[in-house]
């Protein structure tokens, strides 16, 4: 895969040319491409995949809420 320098390290073409679709996406409102979509669900998934191995499942949110309630 073919890289290319952003900032201080080496992205991937094909990351960066995602990122810019989705970008896109978000501002003009034309339709992300399906292709897209898969390739950065699928880069999602494998991101939170590996920080639940790591971290396992941090349910740091429902400790505040219920902190907070008891504040009252």
């Amino acid at each position: 895969m073919e890289t290319e320098t952003k900032g201080t390290g080496f992205i991937p073409r094909e990351l960066m040319a995602d990122s810019d679709a989705v970008i896109e996406h978000v501002f003009s409102r034309k339709p992300l491409d399906p292709e897209v979509y898969r390739r950065v669900r699928a880069r999602a998934e494998q991101i939170t995949e590996e920080i639940r191995q790591g971290h396992g499942i941090l349910d740091v949110a429902v400790h505040l809420v219920r902190e907070t309630r008891d504040e009252e």
